[in-house]
């Protein structure tokens, strides 16, 4: 059955901070954009439980709220938000076709905002228990471990703010990181280190996950090698949250766009444009160009950017 084809002038791919920002943008200046949400509509921030460094909000904003707040804003401008997933993209002539699991678009500018994915250890063992113990989301699945010893692999802004996020429900975190010293703002740093002298966290510095392993086809045990003792050894566990980075969520780009490791480069041309791929009239924004940053206001920034430079290519046209 042929798919129902939709032309816009703008099409964003990406619901999260760089997505919605882009679509505020794009509204203000009378381009009707579609926003396409992805399966995952507000992307990864969703599972953020808490976002203390958002400019002009001195309270603590939970991810789910703070998209649901830049949702209402695109809205407020007549926003056109579709719930579809893309799956295939030709970029070869204009205007510009992505193939949805729901319909088909046309479009003579795109803005890729499609975020990040998780990233996991690679273990077969992981792979196995997935979902039944082993879980990249701590405000999603925290609940289920109330009392309960966990562990928490990484050492980064993610991990530890799972860390502390599960230090409110778990009985013990066990916080496991593979070098010597957390690479976090400050300000989390200092926060952990109160839970480790509380003995509330127990962290393993040097150290990493060699087997996960169960019983009863649930998560009870993990067999960590020490790379400062040059030994392996056991903790007892009853869910492990692996926050060990993203993967920017590209796939479907690849030989499409000019990438590096996954990521979309841009190629500033001399009209100026500096979040344009190498194909005029593809933008990009958002942790699909960063393999750094990974900030909600980094994110909406490149939005704003791919949104102002969107606007100036179809006034070129």
């Amino acid at each position: 059955m042929k798919k129902k084809n939709i032309h816009n002038k703008i099409i964003i791919i990406g619901s999260g901070p760089a997505g919605y920002t882009a679509a505020i943008y794009s509204a203000r200046a009378n381009l009707n954009p579609i926003i396409i949400t992805g399966n995952i509509p507000g992307g990864q921030l969703t599972n953020t439980n808490s976002i203390e460094n958002w400019p002009g909000d001195e309270k603590i904003l939970t991810g789910f709220n703070f998209i649901k707040r830049l949702k209402k804003h695109a809205l407020k401008f007549n926003t056109k938000i579709i719930n579809d997933h893309i799956i295939d993209v030709n970029f070869n002539n204009t205007p510009f076709k992505l193939i949805g699991e729901n319909f088909q678009y046309t479009s003579d500018s795109i803005i890729i905002a499609t975020g990040s994915v998780p990233k996991y250890l690679g273990l077969k063992s992981e792979s196995l228990f997935l979902g039944k113990g082993v879980s990249t989301c701590a405000v999603c699945d925290g609940f289920f471990y109330k009392d309960k010893i966990v562990a928490v692999i990484g050492g980064g802004n993610t991990a530890l703010e799972e860390a502390l996020y599960l230090s409110n429900i778990s009985k013990k975190i066990h916080l496991i990181h593979r070098r010597e010293f957390f690479r976090a703002e400050k300000i989390l740093i200092n926060k952990v280190l109160k839970k480790i002298k509380n003995k509330k966290i127990i962290f393993h510095s040097n150290s990493k996950i060699e087997k996960i392993l169960g019983k009863d086809n649930k998560v009870n045990k993990l067999k960590i090698f020490s790379k400062k003792n040059k030994r392996s050894f056991y903790i007892n566990v009853s869910g492990v949250f692996i926050a060990i980075g993203n993967i920017p969520n590209t796939k479907i780009f690849n030989k499409k766009i000019k990438m590096k490791n996954g990521y979309i480069v841009l190629v500033k041309n001399i009209q100026n444009y500096y979040s344009q791929t190498n194909i005029p009239g593809i933008f990009a924004a958002g942790d699909v160009i960063y393999n750094s940053y990974r900030q909600a206001i980094t994110a909406s920034a490149g939005g704003c950017i791919a949104s102002l430079d969107s606007e100036k290519y179809l006034e070129s046209l």
